[in-house]
């Protein structure tokens, strides 16, 4: 690797250490004020200091992986680089927190000597001193979203929910009531440091007791190697009628450097081999029809389309060919613009499309009646069911996890959709 293609990586890295180690001496100075005179001072500023090392530590890891990309994460790897942003995000807070009081003290000070000169007071203005209520009520606050972040790389990217939705379609095959699909996407092999994750998912899918497994996209983060240690895991995702695939934006390799064209098109290969070892049938712009006592469903998967810069392969008309006439339609689709964009203008009639893809940004709320991720000022649907026109469209929150490797809110789902023609 020539020192030239790295000079650009070095440089923003070289200026994001500079801004670093500011906030970390202004934070800290705002720190040993607040804790100057308690009990346990030197321990409190021996740990802050602690904490930073640990900061770098994972800003090393960042900065290698972001030069290297290796196939693989590693559990250690994953915590570094994951306390890396949860630190930076914490001290953004504090230092945004404690300039808005600086800033205030400022125009106070500057105010009290205008004053003072207009009284023709002789006293000295003493400059406002940073109070204590407002540094411990800063640290206080930052405390919140710190500890809820330690969780995001901890557990909360493991904690996998199983989301469950009954759908009513009166024109439901009788043959296919009850149908229960599970659905996955958004693994990211190459993220994950350990296999058990995996094996915990694996088992609560296959606990649901699926007709069918259909997993939207995204098996591996730009490399197909990166299936490989967690293949015979997956091969034991078991249904009765199978599992079904489509690909996803990362799937195609493309956001690595290949030394040649033919190196890019072996990994692609390798991906079709990977899914078909594993017992994956992938659907590129093509159907599958189940049959049961002379009703049929159809499942039909497009490639990857979504906005440009992502790929826009899904050809519905392709995946459609042999099968126009089923009555009942299931679309795999990776990118839920694609839904918006292409299905619902479709002469076709897709009573249910599944997608993945937004992660929910990995980060959000959600409580009963109310949720929010800034995934929804780019996806208009970018988690749960969403309606239109009698087409239902779901957007798996995904099983992975790419670039901040944690969750903090928007948890790694498992979806079991059951289809009924019954009322409820």
């Amino acid at each position: 690797m020539s020192t030239k293609n790295l000079k650009p990586g070095i440089t923003f890295f070289s200026i994001l250490i500079l801004i670093l180690v500011a906030m970390d001496v202004y934070v800290f100075a705002a720190i040993r004020k607040a804790v100057a005179k308690t009990r346990y001072a030197g321990f409190l500023k021996g740990l802050y200091w602690l904490l930073v090392l640990l900061s770098y530590a994972g800003l090393y890891v960042v900065a290698t992986n972001f030069i290297e990309k290796p196939l693989n994460a590693t559990p250690g790897s994953n915590l570094l680089a994951g306390f890396f942003v949860v630190f930076f995000l914490t001290k953004t807070f504090l230092s945004v927190y404690f300039l808005a009081e600086d800033i205030f003290r400022f125009f106070t000070y500057i105010f009290l000597v205008i004053k003072k000169l207009i009284a023709k007071e002789p006293e000295k203005t003493t400059y406002p001193g940073r109070r204590k209520f407002i540094r411990q009520t800063g640290l206080t606050l930052a405390a919140i979203p710190f500890g809820s972040l330690l969780y995001a790389i901890t557990g909360g990217k493991y904690n996998f929910k199983i989301h469950r939705h009954q759908l009513f379609y009166a024109d439901l095959p009788k043959s296919f009531e009850g149908y229960k699909i599970v659905q996955i996407s958004d693994i990211h092999t190459g993220s994950f440091g350990s296999k058990k994750p995996i094996i915990d998912a694996v088992s609560l899918i296959n606990d649901q007791n699926p007709d069918i497994i259909l997993f939207t996209g995204d098996m591996v983060n730009n490399d197909s190697r990166e299936m490989k240690p967690f293949m015979d895991e997956l091969s034991r995702l078991k249904a009765k009628d199978g599992v079904l695939s489509v690909l996803g934006n990362h799937d195609y390799g493309e956001y690595k450097k290949w030394p040649s064209e033919e190196a890019h098109l072996e990994n692609n290969r390798l991906l079709h081999e990977y899914q078909k070892a594993i017992g994956f049938k992938l659907l590129n712009n093509e159907n599958v029809v189940l049959a049961r006592n002379g009703d049929r469903l159809g499942i039909y998967g497009v490639e990857n389309w979504g906005k440009p810069p992502f790929p826009q392969r899904g050809d519905l008309d392709q995946a459609l060919q042999g099968a126009e006439d089923v009555p009942f339609k299931i679309l795999m689709s990776h990118d839920p613009t694609h839904w918006r964009m292409k299905v619902l203008p479709h002469k076709t009639h897709f009573h249910l499309t599944l997608s993945g893809h937004t992660h929910g940004f990995q980060f959000g709320v959600e409580i009963p009646g109310y949720k929010w991720s800034p995934s929804q000022y780019i996806y208009p649907q970018w988690a749960g069911l969403y309606e239109k026109n009698g087409e239902y469209l779901y957007v798996n929150r995904g099983l992975g996890f790419i670039g901040f490797p944690g969750r903090a809110g928007i948890w790694p789902e498992i979806t079991v959709i059951e289809l009924t023609g019954k009322h409820a």
